[in-house]
């Protein structure tokens, strides 16, 4: 199984469409994939068609121990299940502040999971921030991938992330590889994308061997620009099942091909008994 985070505390740049896309291509390819939503906006939720409303069972109700992921999780096409968010997960950050073992709630979950029903990938959609609901989906992945648009100051916030990834695989989980950057909103006309992927290149290729992003690639496949990407999650579906044949279904398509002949990476330990037990703590639903 992979686990995978998509994440870049930077909005706009095509992070939970990749998240969601990649998912459903990977699932395409006959391989079973959960997504959990890890943003309180719930986006990628809605964007497959989930509305989590009144008294649905959420990620919230997982991390405040009263339901698992397999509770919460629900089908929404052929080897496709989705862990749905909505805005009580806000709540969280507070409270989980004095937790103990707070950054391990999500991969004791995962593994709990797992443990009963085989996955070939997870994939979490990360909030656009670094606090404690993206500790905790760095702490459970193996994997980083980082969706990025091609600009300058995309470049700027690039760092940042290493950073906290750097910091995560330092003291919570020395398995943790940023292993891929996917570049979304690509336009190949421009003398700016191309700059950019350069400078990127450049930076990557100069990383020191034991950095986690030593062995990043930048992905081949280039997610362009494309109207009916934005149009989808209006109608609850991937792009797949929206627009089949355009663009965009093509460049995620190809991602997902990318991610699947690349190698696994290793898997993680399973947690001590101590690290393992949930928080406690006493959490309710935001009003």
């Amino acid at each position: 199984m992979r686990t995978i985070a998509v994440m870049n505390q930077k909005g706009g740049v095509g992070k939970t469409t990749t998240s969601v896309n990649l998912a459903a291509g990977l699932a395409d390819l006959g391989r079973r994939v959960c997504v959990i939503d890890l943003d309180p906006q719930g986006h990628a939720s809605l964007h497959l068609g989930v509305e989590a409303f009144g008294d649905a069972v959420t990620v919230y109700d997982v991390f405040a121990g009263r339901k698992t992921l397999a509770n919460a999780r629900r089908m929404v096409a052929s080897n496709l299940w989705v862990v749905p968010s909505n805005l009580d997960l806000a709540a969280t950050e507070l409270e989980l502040v004095d937790a103990k073992n707070r950054e391990v709630v999500l991969r004791h979950a995962i593994q709990e999971m797992t443990a009963n029903d085989s996955f070939d990938y997870i994939v979490m959609d990360c909030p656009p921030s670094l606090g404690v609901l993206t500790v905790n989906a760095l702490t459970a992945a193996t994997e980083v991938f980082i969706p990025l648009q091609p600009h300058f100051f995309a470049l700027q916030g690039l760092s940042k992330l290493l950073q906290t990834t750097a910091l995560v695989a330092r003291r919570l989980n020395r398995d943790l590889k940023v292993t891929g950057i996917a570049l979304c909103l690509y336009e190949s006309g421009t003398r700016l994308a191309t700059d950019v992927t350069d400078d990127l290149t450049s930076f990557l290729e100069q990383a020191d061997a034991t950095a986690p992003w030593a062995e990043a690639k930048i992905f081949n496949s280039r997610i362009r620009r494309n109207i009916k990407l934005a149009e989808a999650p209006s109608f609850g579906q991937s792009i797949f099942r929206y627009a089949a044949k355009c663009p965009g279904a093509q460049d995620y398509a190809a991602l997902a091909r990318e991610v699947e002949a690349m190698p696994a990476a290793a898997t993680l330990p399973p947690l001590a008994p101590a690290e393992s037990s949930q928080p406690q703590v006493e959490m309710r639903r935001a009003a």
